[in-house]
């Protein structure tokens, strides 16, 4: 499990509204996320084509993008 530093953030009436995570905590929780997806996405593709490893690159980094965007 990830050791993440966690700072809430209380509404007036003392009521936690939100978590704040220095950046570096940030990246590393898209990095999981980020793997975790690719490796579903593997999974799943099993039984299709191959594609070669400039093809698959290029994949990748469409579905990157449009999931950043």
């Amino acid at each position: 499990m990830l050791n993440i530093s966690k700072y809430y953030v209380y509404d007036e009436s003392q009521t936690p509204i939100a978590v704040q995570i220095p950046v570096i905590d940030f990246e590393r929780l898209e990095e999981v996320i980020e793997n975790y997806g690719l490796s579903k996405l593997m999974d799943e593709t099993l039984t299709e084509e191959r594609l070669t490893g400039k093809s698959a690159f290029k994949y990748y980094e469409l579905q990157k993008n449009e999931m950043e965007s």
